[in-house]
């Protein structure tokens, strides 16, 4: 399957994020969005709320100019960024009041956030999503339609 460069570099630091424990739904820097950008927090003048889908004035700016960040519009990264909160169990966009998952560094809290932007990713750049793993129980005439390499 042909990915794009912005896909795997994604991908790729989402997966190291994870593995090494770097993952934090609640931080600028470390969640889904700050983890695709190099752990960096500017993306969060984009929207006055964290896991908001609305571009206030410099995200409607940065928008309107054609900006990538990492090859991600600004409102590319505010629909990545809130699809892992609320996957996570997160109320948007966040705040003190709303609900929240009790263990956000949870493993499996963030394995079903991760699960749910790659599916999002995958749609973004019109490819198969990577992680539909039901093709490899699919049968025709009792064998498998797909062979594992």
């Amino acid at each position: 399957m042909k990915t794009s460069k912005r896909f795997d570099k994604a991908i790729s630091k989402l997966y190291t994020a994870f593995n090494s424990n770097k993952l934090i739904p609640d931080c600028y820097k470390h969640c889904a969005v700050g983890s695709i950008l190099d752990n960096t927090d500017s993306w969060k003048h984009l929207s006055d709320h964290h896991g908001s889908l609305k571009l206030n004035y410099v995200g409607n700016v940065h928008q309107r100019i054609g900006r990538n960040f990492n090859g991600y519009s600004p409102i590319e990264l505010l629909k990545i960024e809130a699809t892992f909160l609320e996957a996570c169990g997160y109320q948007l966009p966040l705040h003190y009041k709303n609900e929240k998952p009790k263990n956000p560094t949870d493993k499996n809290v963030l394995f079903k956030g991760l699960s749910d932007v790659i599916k999002l990713l995958c749609e973004m750049d019109c490819i198969s999503n990577v992680m539909d793993y039901t093709k490899l129980f699919q049968l025709k005439n009792d064998k498998p339609t797909y062979e594992i390499m």
